[in-house]
């Protein structure tokens, strides 16, 4: 076997052992259940920020990413991605109800990651808002809704039939 064969095999195996590894390791690694969360605060929070942040890793709302509205006080909205399940989505409604003063307006899952959660985020404007009465959104905080119902619901409350122009 030449210097150029025995080099070329060896890097073979050394990838092979790498790619088996990395399955192996792949095998006992489980997804969170939420990749992300965006919230945005009033800025009389600042003071607050580790107890905030405390609460939401007690709800299981663990990467956080916080920032402060510099005036006034942040949107009341909310925009969960189609895989986060129902529990941390509920958690997220909880904590936005606690945190921003309600939540008046559900954003389109269609807009986010899979398992990605904003909350009071200001990047979206009024073509992809959801108007949610008190009533819905006590529907979306049933504890006994499964994910898939969750989501079922979160889709139909943030779609609307398309306007009929009389065209057609």
């Amino acid at each position: 076997m030449t210097l150029r064969q025995y080099a070329s095999t060896c890097t073979i195996a050394v990838c092979l052992s790498a790619i088996v590894v990395s399955a192996l390791l792949a095998e006992g690694t489980v997804a969170p259940s939420v990749s992300r969360v965006e919230v945005v605060l009033a800025d009389g929070l600042k003071s607050q920020v580790a107890a905030v942040r405390e609460e939401f890793v007690q709800a299981g709302l663990t990467n956080l990413h916080v920032q402060f509205a510099k005036l006034g006080q942040p949107p009341q909205n909310i925009g969960l991605g189609r895989d986060v399940p129902a529990e941390r989505a509920r958690e997220a409604i909880r904590l936005a109800l606690k945190y921003n003063l309600g939540v008046g307006i559900l954003l389109p899952e269609r807009l986010f990651p899979p398992r990605f959660v904003t909350i009071a985020s200001s990047n979206y404007d009024d073509t992809v808002e959801f108007p949610i009465d008190q009533a819905a959104l006590t529907r979306l905080q049933n504890p006994n809704l499964t994910t898939e119902e969750f989501h079922r619901l979160y889709r139909t409350l943030t779609s609307s039939p398309a306007e009929s122009k009389g065209r057609y």
